[in-house]
């Protein structure tokens, strides 16, 4: 019996070829549908509406100091003094072309409150922060950054918070740290805590911004392109 046509040798290759090109032609059509495919990109942080406020500021360069401790606030104060006097010496930069902030975290928070503040409540402060008046070597009854006269006492080498408020220093002020703060004064002094948080906030720097919490503010920080220097 003969073959059928379907069946004889060149019609076996003629199919083969026409698979080969179908499966070359369909291979060619996924290369180039991949290649046209946008890429995922490189991880970009996802932007909150509580943090604008750091691109708010306006300068050329963004400098974000981390102040921990009650004598990193006097350090990051003198460090901001230098960065801003270099800046004009070595580069010609007004203040207003740095965007500086000093974040006033952990035990370095109650730094960001009034004189008042430490008149009512330095005892409960110092206790917490191991912090003395360096003129006393009791707890402090006003904010010592906020006044002159300390000289190498203490390491802000006499550039205060006022100081640097007129150079547009902005700062940012843990809650949570305040909150704990507050929490304390409550208990020792038998107030509403609602009451010392609002006073405490109240009494804060002009230029202060309230962050959930300063190891949160150090991170949008950096995510939205300051250098960090960590003090104290």
């Amino acid at each position: 019996m003969s073959s059928s046509p379907s069946q004889s040798p060149l019609a076996r290759r003629s199919f083969m070829a026409r698979l080969a090109a179908g499966i070359a032609a369909f291979s060619g059509t996924t290369a180039v549908a991949a290649a046209a495919a946008p890429s995922a990109g490189p991880w970009q942080p996802t932007r909150h509406p509580q943090d604008d406020w750091l691109d708010e500021i306006p300068g050329q360069h963004r400098f974000f100091f981390d102040a921990l401790t009650p004598l990193g606030a006097g350090e990051a104060l003198q460090f901001t003094t230098n960065f801003l006097v270099a800046s004009r010496a070595g580069y010609q930069l007004a203040d207003a072309d740095n965007a500086v902030v000093i974040c006033l975290r952990h035990w370095a928070t109650p730094l960001a409150f009034s004189d008042a503040m430490w008149a009512k409540y330095g005892a409960v402060f110092s206790e917490r922060s191991r912090f003395l008046d360096p003129k006393t070597s009791a707890a402090p009854t006003i904010n010592v950054y906020l006044t002159k006269g300390y000289g190498l006492a203490l390491p802000n080498r006499e550039h205060t918070f006022t100081d640097a408020i007129g150079r547009r220093v902005q700062f940012a002020v843990c809650e949570m740290a305040l909150r704990a703060y507050a929490t304390m004064i409550a208990q020792a002094h038998t107030l509403p805590l609602e009451r010392v948080v609002a006073e405490l906030r109240a009494s804060a720097h002009a230029g202060s911004h309230f962050v959930p919490a300063g190891i949160v503010a150090v991170n949008r920080a950096q995510e939205r392109g300051y250098t960090i220097q960590h003090i104290g």
